[in-house]
């Protein structure tokens, strides 16, 4: 009876140490500039003034236009992000997405430290997703 017991203490602090082993420090991710995108809509533009016209006057037509016309990008809730850089004065973010190579802008009330959950019920992380390129890598001056 003891070995059992001692079997079952041996077992459960090893799962414990286990569990401890493979969960992601989001923190972490968080201080790295990573984030989870909150909402669902076009709201990625190359040009922060596409992300402005976006939300300030969002109607199907215009929804239409920035991603005909302004290369804006759906964003999508739970997709991982990288900021590249923050505008706190206009309330905005450069970001990186891993599978878009440029980088695109969007308010930063559109991210969150804390993780989300993706559609399908997971919790992006940087090497789930097509890891953003290098903070730097800069895109061509064709595409700015």
């Amino acid at each position: 009876m003891p070995m059992k017991l001692l079997l079952f203490f041996i077992s459960a602090v090893s799962l414990n140490f286990a569990g401890t082993a493979l969960a992601t420090d989001y923190a972490a991710l968080a201080a790295q500039g990573y984030r989870w995108v909150i909402v669902n809509g076009p709201y990625a533009c190359f040009k922060e003034e596409d992300v402005e016209r976006i939300v300030a006057h969002h109607t199907d037509a215009t929804e239409l236009d920035v991603v005909q016309n302004a290369a804006c990008y759906y964003l999508i809730p739970g997709t991982i992000a990288k900021v590249i850089s923050e505008d706190p004065a206009r309330g905005i973010s450069q970001i990186q997405l891993g599978n878009i190579t440029l980088r695109v802008w969007t308010y930063s009330r559109y991210l969150s430290k804390s993780p989300i959950p993706d559609t399908y019920g997971v919790i992006e992380t940087p090497g789930d997703a097509a890891d953003p390129a290098p903070a730097t890598q800069s895109p061509s001056p064709s595409n700015r």
